[in-house]
């Protein structure tokens, strides 16, 4: 009895052991450019020159895409740092956008930058350049500083806020014209 168990149990196993190989679907409409190539939440990213911090990005969701060189990140807050490692400014947005070629970073919906002096600008979309480490921005802003409100199309200014310029200025007050 006991051997026609075990030659049951042999030929069983024997049988369940197939050439037949089971073929997982592949989904052929997916464009492999569309896919991230690495995907992060609740991110920190530093960045550093010569081992000292210039600037840290925190995100909430961060997708890579690798053959089209960029990153897009939702849930944007930068904080900028000076020669002597101080925080010196923020940006917060909703969304944006990394070009992973030049280094360049967009930022879209309720962009808002601030500096430690007092500085707010507002906007719906603008640009770091990495090259020169400018703020840039062709659409409508609104700043408002200690000393003056300033609104208008078209801007530029260091990362810190200190030094600006808005090229077509639709409304500009001094301080003692905006207590008046």
């Amino acid at each position: 009895m006991k051997k026609y168990v075990c030659l049951f149990f042999l030929i069983l196993a024997i049988i369940s052991c197939s050439e037949e190989k089971i073929q997982p679907q592949v989904e052929k409409s997916i464009n492999p450019g569309e896919i991230p190539s690495n995907e992060s939440w609740n991110s920190k990213i530093m960045f550093t020159d010569d081992g000292k911090i210039k600037a840290v990005l925190f995100t909430d969701h961060l997708k890579m895409f690798d053959i089209q060189k960029i990153t897009l990140l939702d849930g944007v807050h930068i904080q900028f740092f000076n020669r002597e490692q101080k925080n010196t400014s923020w940006l917060t947005s909703l969304r944006g956008k990394v070009d992973d070629a030049t280094k360049n970073m967009f930022a879209y919906d309720s962009v808002i930058a601030k500096n430690d002096s007092g500085t707010v600008l507002k906007t719906s979309e603008l640009m770091w350049r990495n090259k020169d480490q400018k703020i840039v921005s062709d659409k409508f802003v609104t700043i408002n500083s200690p000393k003056e409100t300033i609104q208008g199309y078209g801007f530029e200014s260091d990362q810190h806020l200190d030094n600006y310029v808005i090229r077509n200025v639709t409304y500009s007050a001094s301080e003692s014209k905006k207590k008046k």
